[in-house]
Formats: structure tokens, C-alpha cells, sequence
């Protein structure tokens, strides 16, 4: 039994897409299960009942897109394919994830720190693009590549590249019931909250920077009629309430980190 399981998602017909990240993972020797993007580009969500569009409004201050929708569901059908096997971790990369360094040896390194620091953690963001309220735990050099694993009470953002423990991904699928906020900020909301969500600095994956397939038009439609009069509002009391909660979940683990003598 391998200790990690690679996925990429990515949509039907992306042959080149699939064929560059094929090529970055396989000069590091990872091999990889492909797992179809849900397009939800043109999903009529009024029909979708997983939507809850009064929640989004509420929660983001604006309804959600099709595209959106899509990468939720994506990530879900990941995690369920994870727990369909016998794999006890499954890094997720999306295809336009850019790995700068061997992401398969950097986690052969630092889960059994991770899990003997907290046995529960959920899910690890090795893809953020920024990283704030966090508490560092351990450095890790892997090729030209150095990283510190942290604890990230504010979770990062983005889903380029993430990593599932078994209990994170089941939680994951067993908790989810309405979707009503994209999932890097649904990830946020769940893990700032229920805490055991960690990650790396500096980010040992990045991204090639092409425009995402899955979110296609999702960028303009958030810009015109989609939002709400609130919007500002919402997204400000969102980051502060956020932001409050990490800091005080930083301050607990860190007194469990101390009275442990780490």
C-alpha cells in the first residue's frame, strides 16, 4: 500500500493541460490519477439543490457561479475517490499546479512530524499564495527548495494543491450538505473554526498561471450583477470574524504546543 495518492483534476478535452502537468510530475516519478473536472459553466443552479443561493448571499455577499460550483464539486468527487482507496493520505493537485520542488519527498518527510505533533490534522494547503496567523513547527529542505510546515489558524486560500488526511477527506464528504461559498473559502470558514489545518511556507507549489478552465467567466460574473448592495460589508465582517477566531485558536494551540515542550 502506497502512503500517498496523487490526483489531478482536470476537464474533459484539456488534453494539453493534462499532458504539461503529466510532464512536471513525471520528472519528479509521481505518478497520478486524472479525475474529470465537473463543469459547471453551464449549470442552470436554480435547478441544483446542493446550491444555497440565500446562504451565499448572506455569507459572501453575492450568489455564486457555475464555475464555482464546479470546483466544489470537483474537490468533492476527489475526496471520494480517496476514500474509495486504500491510501492513507491523497494529495490533490489541480492542472495548473507548478510544483518547485518533489512534493511527494517533502510529504514523506513531514507527515510523520505532522501526525505526531497532531494526530487529527485534516487537510494541509501546500499551494497558498499567502500565509497569515500561523504558527511555524518545522523546516524542510527538499532539492533548492526550503519550507517550514505550519500550523495555519487562518487557513490559506486557493486549491491549487492540497493534501487530505482519511478523516479530513471522510469529514469532507459526511459534513457536506449545501454548498454556499466557493470551496478554498468554505475550506477557510470549516478549518479556521474546527482548527487541524496546516500548511507550508513558502508554498512548495505554485502555479503556471493559466487561466482555469473550470472557473472560466467566473471573474467577470462575481463583477456585475452578481454581487449585493452589502457586498463590502459582508466580505469585511467575513475576514474579521475569520481573523478574530485564528487568533484566538493560535493562542490555544500554542499554549498545547508549549505544555508538550515543542
Amino acid at each position: 500500500m502506497s502512503l500517498l495518492k496523487t490526483y489531478v483534476i482536470n476537464l474533459d478535452g484539456s488534453t494539453d493541460r493534462l499532458a504539461a502537468i503529466n510532464e512536471r510530475l513525471a520528472g519528479f516519478g509521481i505518478d497520478f490519477e486524472r479525475v474529470a473536472a465537473v463543469d459547471g459553466r453551464k449549470m442552470d443552479l436554480s435547478t441544483l439543490p446542493e446550491y444555497d443561493a440565500e446562504r451565499a448571499e448572506r455569507y459572501m455577499g453575492r450568489s455564486l457561479v457555475g464555475g464555482e460550483i464546479g470546483c466544489y464539486l470537483s474537490h468533492l468527487k476527489v475526496a471520494e475517490a480517496f476514500l474509495q482507496s486504500d491510501a492513507p493520505y491523497a494529495l490533490v493537485l489541480e492542472d495548473d499546479a507548478l510544483p518547485l520542488c518533489n512534493p511527494v519527498e517533502l510529504l514523506v518527510q513531514a507527515l510523520p512530524d505532522l501526525n505526531s505533533i497532531d494526530p487529527d490534522w485534516l487537510l494541509i494547503n501546500i499551494g497558498n499564495n499567502k500565509l497569515k496567523i500561523a504558527t511555524p513547527l518545522k523546516r524542510y529542505t527538499i532539492g533548492t527548495h526550503q519550507c517550514e510546515l505550519v500550523a495555519a489558524h487562518y487557513f490559506p486560500m486557493t486549491t491549487s494543491a492540497i493534501v487530505w488526511s482519511r478523516e479530513g477527506a471522510r469529514r469532507f464528504v459526511e459534513e457536506h450538505a449545501k454548498i454556499f461559498a466557493p470551496v478554498d473559502n468554505y475550506f477557510r470558514y470549516w478549518l479556521t473554526r474546527t482548527g487541524h489545518g496546516y500548511s507550508f511556507w513558502p508554498a512548495p507549489v505554485t502555479t503556471t498561471e493559466a487561466a482555469s478552465q473550470i472557473l472560466s467567466g467566473a471573474g467577470t460574473a462575481r463583477k456585475t450583477n452578481k454581487r449585493k448592495w452589502y457586498y463590502g460589508v459582508a466580505k469585511q465582517f467575513r475576514l474579521f470574524q475569520d481573523k478574530w477566531i485564528a487568533a484566538r485558536k493560535k493562542r490555544v494551540f500554542k499554549s498545547k504546543l508549549d505544555a508538550l515542550g515543542g
